[in-house]
């Protein structure tokens, strides 16, 4: 693996605050979820994050997916006070089953 430059390890604290924040808030609103976790090309940041809410099971993903927009707000109004501009804020946010491993 390829050693990161000043930048994207700049870049990846960026991530990684923003991500453990949004993951605090949803553990606490979201019935059901169970971690978030991200996956960024560095080299095509910002265009490339992606940030995943993984839910147990499909009834609590259900639930939950009416309250994605807002998430999604979220997630662009956080990385924005963070100097980063998400151009399309669906599709750097979704919630999924699936965990980082899959």
């Amino acid at each position: 693996m390829k050693k990161l430059s000043k930048v994207q390890l700049k870049q990846q604290a960026l991530v990684l605050n923003v991500a453990d924040a949004l993951e605090e808030q949803g553990r606490a609103e979201l019935e059901g979820m169970l971690q978030c976790w991200f996956d960024v090309e560095y080299h095509l940041f910002p265009g490339s994050l992606l940030l995943c809410f993984q839910f147990e099971n499909q009834q609590t993903l259900d639930a939950a997916t009416p309250e994605l927009l807002k998430w999604q707000k979220r997630l662009s109004g956080a990385m924005l006070k963070k100097g980063v501009i998400l151009k399309d804020m669906r599709r750097h946010l979704v919630f999924t089953l699936k965990g980082p491993d899959d």
